[in-house]
């Protein structure tokens, strides 16, 4: 319709305030699935080392005559010691007192809110870090390198099932040396994953976890035995309308496994976990220290210290994925 002259519209105005919800929300994901399920304990060492046991097969023919005289000696169960290097992450910010002083929309220009947002963005670093395949590294003197720990699946030799072409990490003196070579990829199947869980059962381990990619969480929900299980939708929002797309239960021969998305392991790599054979070893705590002042601002470092291992026969891998 027409209008008056001279009617004031907004797209005339110049000095309308802006809006701009002073509720600060981020998008960015902080979940840290991996991490947050591991062990946690104080290293004292920028190398840190633990040992792993096996224990000689059961065998059927141990018998022996009543009164047997010299009984023969037997090989002697001995740890094997394994190891890796501990790693620094860090983040440093910088704010000028100018931006501690004006008002900005939820004050996340401050340099209290900006220490927040780099510790949760180590976090995230934390998680990617212990999840790629990544091998050990010692570092370089006079700053030259950085120190490296082992990724999960540096770790993982004994429950694995691999593409074509795929191969082991290898070890040296118990230390990641090399990461697992990636093979070809392929669609998860349950076969593989029953095998993967059974295969750690064997070796002595009780997995409760699944962690994995968002297409092969997906996969797994389309596995056909889903479609035989019964849940209870009663607390459902929709209740008994409510339609289920996705499992996040997998009822396997040797017990019930979570399956979990995440979201910085990397998309081709489907774990099997342990947790209780998950290891953080942290040689420094994160902490947060000013750094010289500079002129009109102040600067923040936050760090920390760790080393991540795991025990390889109680976890597992299925590797080689497809991610489409």
């Amino acid at each position: 319709m027409a209008q008056n002259t001279d009617t004031v519209e907004t797209y005339d105005v110049t000095t309308i305030r802006e809006d701009i919800s002073d509720l600060l929300k981020s998008i960015s994901p902080t979940e840290t699935p991996i991490f947050s399920m591991c062990k946690q304990r104080k290293a004292g060492n920028t190398y840190v080392e633990f040992a792993e046991i096996d224990l000689a097969a059961a065998s059927s023919s141990n018998q022996v005559a009543e009164g047997e005289a010299s009984p023969a000696n037997d090989a002697g169960t001995l740890p094997i010691r394994k190891g890796t290097y501990t790693e620094i992450a860090d983040k440093v910010v910088e704010v000028s007192t100018t931006d501690e002083a004006v008002n900005g929309v939820a004050n996340a220009q401050t340099l209290a809110q900006q220490i927040a947002f780099k510790t949760k963005e180590i976090k995230r670093d934390l998680e990617s870090s212990i999840s790629a395949n990544k091998s050990s590294d010692a570092g370089s003197a006079n700053g030259a390198g950085a120190r490296v720990t082992a990724g999960l699946p540096a770790w993982l030799t004994s429950n694995v099932s691999r593409g074509t072409g795929g191969a082991n990490p290898t070890l040296s003196g118990g230390t990641p040396n090399a990461g697992a070579t990636d093979g070809t990829q392929r669609s998860i199947s349950e076969t593989m994953l029953a095998s993967v869980v059974a295969s750690c059962w064997e070796n002595g381990a009780d997995p409760t976890n699944i962690v994995c990619g968002s297409f092969v969480k997906q996969a797994i929900s389309g596995f056909s035995g889903n479609a035989s299980k019964q849940y209870d939708y009663s607390n459902s929002p929709a209740g008994q309308r409510a339609i289920v797309a996705g499992f996040s239960v997998y009822e396997s021969d040797f017990g019930t496994l979570t399956v979990m998305p995440s979201r910085f392991s990397r998309g081709r790599d489907c774990f099997v976990l342990d947790p209780e054979h998950l290891h953080i070893a942290t040689l420094q705590p994160l902490t947060q220290k000013p750094l010289a002042r500079t002129g009109h601002s102040e600067r923040r470092l936050i760090s920390t210290e760790m080393g991540f291992y795991a025990y390889e026969k109680a976890n597992g891998i299925i590797a080689d994925c497809s991610t489409s």
